[in-house]
């Protein structure tokens, strides 16, 4: 019997289309390519159009280095800062924050709840902050932040800067820096954009720019805007030897956001995760993120009684479907599903037809089709 082939579903590295993957393939050419740095601009023109940002910046590296690279140009020690936490990448800002010598302090949510805005507007007050940091969809939790707000009450704070951690929203969730008055924005390549690990990419607006410049030295070297500006404004220039193929795979993956529409993507998604959370409501699973607070781009699924973590994934793989298991105290509780980035209609419903599947071998009763045609009925009819 053939073997299913695997659809690795967990909250990021996200499947990766055939024209991306192709961009991979290619071979490698010469950072100082002329055909290179046309797309290179390409990709730097698109990112800061899309995302309505002064500035962007490129960088081989992960999420947590954007993280990194987002906090060590705009505060300093002992600067006080606000951090505002759904979860346990909420908690690794805290900790980067921490060990940058910082004056930190946390708000910090029941995993699954989101805090509310007026409780923010309410620290704001007991002191002025330089900078505040909220991750948009928490990995961890599922949990979204209510970053339009956040970023309507912060507008009315002009010494404060507003840091987005975006690695599991960006190009999933609305975030347009301008108008969501949003200072620095980071996110990583391999989440909602569709690319494989290995870029951070970090935006940045003309008040988080001249914070930098105000800051004078910094100890970091790597992570400095001002050691990438000169490559973001002109790529014929070096610092670091750009990932040559996963520009081209950014660039591809670019031209896909494009051709769908930006705001057509954060709808789809919109509609696609409901859909999805819907589903696995009728199956008998919980979402650990509450109604309101949920993100489009992943589900946090508790499990119903009965069900153990290992064996349902392990028959779930089974089945063709990878997903990843809980965190925190949610560990052997919940499974971390992803859906996001370029996963097409009939790749949902072979997720959830899957999960099924997997339930009835576990013993578990299933009602065969029924979260297949949740999901048609809810993206089909709209």
């Amino acid at each position: 019997m053939k073997a299913n082939r695997e659809l690795v579903m967990i909250p990021g590295p996200t499947p990766v289309v055939e024209s991306i993957r192709k961009q991979m393939e290619r071979e490698t050419a010469s950072f100082k390519d002329p055909d290179f740095l046309n797309d290179f601009n390409q990709v730097i023109a698109d990112l800061k159009e899309l995302w309505q940002s002064d500035e962007v910046f490129v960088l081989v590296g992960s999420g947590t280095l954007a993280m990194e690279v987002a906090v060590s140009n705009i505060v300093q020690k002992p600067d006080p800062v606000l951090v505002i936490s759904h979860g346990y990448f909420g908690d690794r800002m805290i900790e980067l924050c921490q060990r940058k010598g910082l004056e930190v302090d946390t708000m910090t949510s029941e995993w699954g709840k989101a805090i509310p805005v007026e409780e923010v507007e309410q620290k704001l007050a007991e002191k002025n902050y330089r900078a505040v940091f909220s991750t948009h969809a928490d990995t961890s939790t599922g949990v979204k932040a209510p970053v339009v707000e956040l970023g309507k009450l912060l507008s009315g704070y002009p010494d404060t800067l507003f840091v987005v951690d975006g690695v599991c929203s960006t190009a999933g969730e609305a975030e347009a820096m301008k108008d969501m008055h949003i200072d620095i924005l980071f996110t990583a390549s391999q989440k909602a954009l569709g690319v494989p690990p290995g870029l951070a990419i970090v935006w940045a607006n003309e008040k988080a720019l001249k914070r930098r410049e105000e800051l004078g030295d910094i100890p970091e070297y790597y992570a400095d805007f001002h050691k990438w500006l000169p490559i973001m404004h002109d790529p014929n220039n070096y610092f670091g030897t750009p990932a040559v193929n996963l520009i081209w795979a950014l660039n591809q993956a670019l031209k896909i956001i494009k051709a769908e529409g930006l705001q057509n993507r954060f709808e789809r998604h919109r509609l696609w995760g409901g859909a999805v959370q819907q589903a696995l409501e009728e199956m008998g699973f919980h979402i650990l993120a509450e109604k309101g607070s949920r993100a489009s781009t992943l589900s946090n699924v508790i499990y119903m009684e009965g069900v153990e973590d290992a064996e349902f994934r392990s028959v779930l793989k089974q089945e063709g479907v990878v997903v990843a298991g809980g965190l925190g105290s949610y560990a052997g509780k919940a499974f971390r599903l992803g859906h996001m980035g370029n996963i097409d209609l009939n790749e949902l419903v072979t997720v959830v037809t899957a999960i099924e599947k997997a339930l009835h071998r576990l013993g578990q009763p299933v009602e065969f089709g029924k979260s297949a045609n949740i999901v048609l009925d809810s993206i089909l009819k709209g």
